[in-house]
Order: structure tokens, then C-alpha cells, then sequence
């Protein structure tokens, strides 16, 4: 009769004690020569603590791989949008280089995702600081507030525009309630508490965008090497 693997259905040979495929431990069975009969064997205890993160090496890799990402992903840097690329390739990196020093030589996907999730809390908060950081020195030591200013008011102009767009194609009275909230929620944009507000905003988003690309990172990267590496024994 033919053993499949009860995660993924793939065959499993009688003497595997892992699924060569997705890594899922498997029992095996030994025949007991005085009965006849099949005792189960205990699994092996390494495969017991593939969901276990040893945390020491897990945080040097971690940080050493985050830096790098949180510099990539802030605002200063020239990457941009790529920065995300970067930091979903930095926390599967993360998971690889902490599985060098441990065994087995798998590790489950929801412990890389926590792998990726503590290198993306640390870049995430490295990203935010360097980007409010780099605000703050271009605007009050670099003496660059004017041509601040005068690019949040080009963005600001746009978006009005497109809002007095939108407002044109609605009934009268729809049209004069909705221009009067408008007006006080640009006014409020306009202002010092708004231009504040709206980049730390966006800076949050970009934290959070980061965060759930690095905890894709850690999975793929813990899934390429369940599927890449056949446990050893």
C-alpha cells in the first residue's frame, strides 16, 4: 500500500521520517522480529523543534540583514518602491543564513514568518526614524522649509483641483454640502498640524507595507528550504 504525506499527499517511502517534499515529519514504523508485529518509532527530537526559533542566532541574522532593508526603504533612499523588493528579499536571506548554524535543516513556514516579522519590525522602525529624521535635518538644519513647502502645495493644488472635478459632476445641493466639507478638510491639510499629520502618515504606511512584505519574506524563505533541503537523519 502506498504512503502519502498527510499535509501534501505526495508518496512518502516507509523508511522517510520526513516528506521529501513539504518537510512534514512522518511516523515510521520498525517490525518487532519476536512478534511480528510494528511498534511505532519516536520521531527524531530535532524534527520536534522545526517550529522552534532558537532566538539568539535568529535576532544576529536578523538585524544583520534589517539594517541594510531599513536603509533601502526610507524616504531618503534613491530606491523607492523597491525598497519592499529588497526587504522581502532580506527576510527570506534572514531565514537562510539563521538555518546555517541549526539542525534541522528546515524549519516551518509560520517560524520564518516570525523570523521575517522581527527583521521587519526592526527595519520598519529603522525606515520611520531615518525618514522623520531626514525631514526634520533638511527642514531646520539644511534651511530647506521653502522648498518643502512649495512641493506639498503643488501636491496639495493637484489634489484640489481633481476634487472641484469631481464636486462639478454632482446635483447642486449635493455638490454645495460636499464642496463645504472639502473646503474644511483642505484647510486643515493646508495647515502646519496637516502637512505633519499627512507625512507621518505616510511613513506609517510605508512601515506597515514593509512589515507585511517581510513577514512574506520569512515564509517564502522557510518554504524554499523545506522544499529545497531533504531533512538529514
Amino acid at each position: 500500500m502506498e504512503i502519502v504525506c498527510n499535509r501534501c499527499h505526495q508518496a512518502v517511502q516507509i523508511e522517510d521520517c520526513f516528506c521529501p517534499s513539504c518537510g512534514l515529519p512522518q511516523l515510521v514504523y520498525e517490525a518487532d522480529g519476536s512478534s511480528g508485529q510494528t511498534q511505532p518509532e519516536r520521531w527524531n527530537d530535532a524534527a520536534q523543534d522545526a517550529s522552534v526559533v532558537n532566538w539568539k542566532p535568529a535576532l544576529r541574522s536578523a538585524v544583520t540583514l534589517a539594517v541594510p532593508a531599513g536603509l533601502l526603504s526610507s524616504a531618503p533612499s534613491p530606491v523607492g518602491i523597491f525598497g519592499l523588493v529588497w526587504m522581502t528579499a532580506a527576510a527570506a536571506w534572514a531565514v537562510v543564513l539563521y538555518m546555517r548554524s541549526q539542525r534541522p535543516a528546515w524549519i516551518t513556514i509560520g517560524a520564518g514568518a516570525r523570523i521575517g516579522l522581527v527583521t521587519g519590525l526592526i527595519a520598519a522602525w529603522l525606515a520611520f526614524g531615518i525618514s522623520g529624521g531626514g525631514l526634520f535635518v533638511q527642514r531646520f538644519v539644511l534651511h530647506q522649509s521653502g522648498q518643502i513647502d512649495a512641493e506639498y502645495k503643488t501636491v496639495l493644488d493637484a489634489f484640489q483641483q481633481k476634487t472641484q472635478q469631481s464636486i462639478a459632476g454632482m446635483g447642486t445641493a449635493d455638490a454645495t454640502q460636499v464642496q463645504a466639507e472639502m473646503a474644511q478638510v483642505q484647510a486643515w491639510m493646508a495647515s502646519a498640524e496637516g502637512h505633519a499629520g499627512i507625512l507621518a502618515c505616510a511613513y506609517a504606511g510605508n512601515s506597515l507595507f514593509l512589515l507585511c512584505f517581510a513577514i512574506a519574506g520569512g515564509a517564502l524563505g522557510a518554504r524554499l528550504l523545506a522544499r529545497s533541503r531533504r531533512p538529514e537523519i
